[in-house]
């Protein structure tokens, strides 16, 4: 089993562990570390070849693994690239502006490549044919998502409906289920390989006992749920709070209105990234009786383990 998901066994069991662990995992400071320095903190993690019963007392140990966390792939060993890695979230800035329709492509184009570069990297099949069906899936995700997230405003604007409730249900309270939705749906598309074709699951001791399609299932989606989760309340909750600051004019120009509004946002992107993170452990549990035959028939463990990916 690699370091961070021995990491996340051992310090992650709870909600409130997990939050708290990303909490720290996010820290911007974290993405001036050097690929050197990234390697060496990996290699002496992976040399210490100690199994994390309890939690780490070392701050420096803690802060390797941080490091770990932050920047490297659990499943294939790989550096994620900098503007990918969960530190790096770049969502606050499409979001504000998602109502446009290059914006609404420029954000599921980001989400789609953050989801391929952090979900689960052990999915068994042909190289050349599994990259090209996610690309072909992800090109087509990408794709939809856009043009369903801007056909209220393209169906509104072409049959001028623009009584106040029109413009009250297409601008603010339909954009952010329809955000959440597209979300999970990239996420189940793009990363549909895993239950098509299985992830690898573990025993406690980290050896790999097969390929589970239910595990892929479950891995999928609990990420597409806190992703739904992640954008359905970003959007919503500045939406809702900036209304209310409009009525009570408190913001004198659009300007100032657009300031807070982003304000918002990026409060409640940074609050909620952690608590979307959090809400299903990184290093998955399935029972073995919801597992495929042939594992059962492998192993005599009760619970196996797998990287949910993010």
């Amino acid at each position: 089993m690699d370091a961070n998901l021995r990491f996340w066994r051992a310090e992650g069991q709870s909600f409130f562990q997990r939050f708290l662990l990303w909490a720290d995992v996010l820290d911007p400071l974290l993405l001036l570390k050097s690929s050197d320095e990234i390697r060496r903190t990996r290699l002496l993690l992976q040399n210490s070849g100690k199994a994390l019963s309890e939690p780490i007392q070392n701050d420096q140990t803690k802060q390797a693994f941080l490091l770990s966390l932050s920047s490297v792939h659990p499943d294939t060993d790989k550096i994620i690239p900098v503007l990918f890695r969960p530190p790096g979230n770049l969502n606050s800035k499409f979001i504000f502006a998602y109502n446009l329709s290059f914006l609404q492509f420029a954000f599921h184009t980001y989400t789609t490549g953050f989801t391929l570069l952090n979900g689960n990297g052990t999915t068994k099949a042909e190289e050349y044919s599994f990259q090209q069906k996610q690309i072909l899936y992800s090109l087509g995700a990408i794709s939809y998502a856009a043009c369903i997230g801007a056909l209220p405003l393209v169906f509104m604007n072409r049959y001028t409906l623009k009584s106040s409730l029109t413009q009250l249900v297409v601008r603010k309270l339909l954009p952010a289920p329809l955000l959440g939705l597209m979300s999970a749906f990239t996420v189940a598309v793009v990363r549909s390989p895993e239950f098509e074709n299985g992830i690898e699951v573990m025993d406690r001791n980290g050896k790999v006992v097969g390929l589970s399609q239910k595990a892929g299932e479950k891995a999928v989606k609990e990420t597409a749920l806190s992703r739904a989760v992640l954008f359905g309340t970003t959007f919503f909750l500045p939406t809702v709070l900036t209304h209310f600051v409009e009525r009570a004019k408190l913001a004198k120009t659009p300007h100032a209105l657009a300031s807070v509004r982003m304000l918002m946002i990026t409060s409640v992107l940074a609050g909620m990234l952690p608590v979307s993170l959090s809400m299903f452990p990184q290093c998955g549990e399935i029972k073995r009786a919801d597992l495929e035959p042939e594992i059962l028939a492998s192993t005599d463990e009760t619970e196996l383990f797998y990287n949910r990916g993010i």
